[in-house]
């Protein structure tokens, strides 16, 4: 089934994952997601200094298939990008819980992290068919 969600992030019903560290959160796309785009050729990235809030639309990942929305985990304030991905989008389908990180983001509200899923929660979520 492809690559086992890592313990320790967060994950939400949109298929984005969060790593936790101080006040700083790193998101990505799950590996579910990532499979279920397919071969992915283009990510749009937020700019450093946005604004984000809880699953809202922050970020869009193009593959030959779609166009999907990539939404913030939690509300902050962007504060860093992954710019290899402007060259190597498909980084994200190749390693989407470690090189294929996406944007960094400073956590404005600790207890929105309490609406996410863990990893046995959305390893669940999955099973019973979620679709994005």
């Amino acid at each position: 089934m492809g690559k086992e969600n890592p313990e320790g992030l967060r994950y939400t019903k949109e298929h984005e994952w969060v790593k936790i560290e101080g006040d700083i959160g790193t998101v990505g796309i799950t590996d579910f997601a990532q499979h279920q785009l397919t071969d992915i050729v283009f990510v749009e990235l937020p700019h450093v200094g946005k604004k984000a809030e809880q699953m809202k639309p922050i970020a869009v990942v193009e593959s030959v298939k779609s166009v999907s929305d990539v939404f913030a985990p939690v509300s902050g304030e962007v504060v860093g990008v992954n710019e290899d991905l402007k060259k190597t989008p498909e980084t994200v389908n190749k390693d989407p819980f470690k090189e294929g990180w996406m944007f960094k983001i400073r956590i404005s509200n600790r207890k929105e992290l309490e609406k996410l899923m863990t990893k046995g929660q959305y390893d669940e979520f999955i099973k019973k068919g979620a679709h994005r």
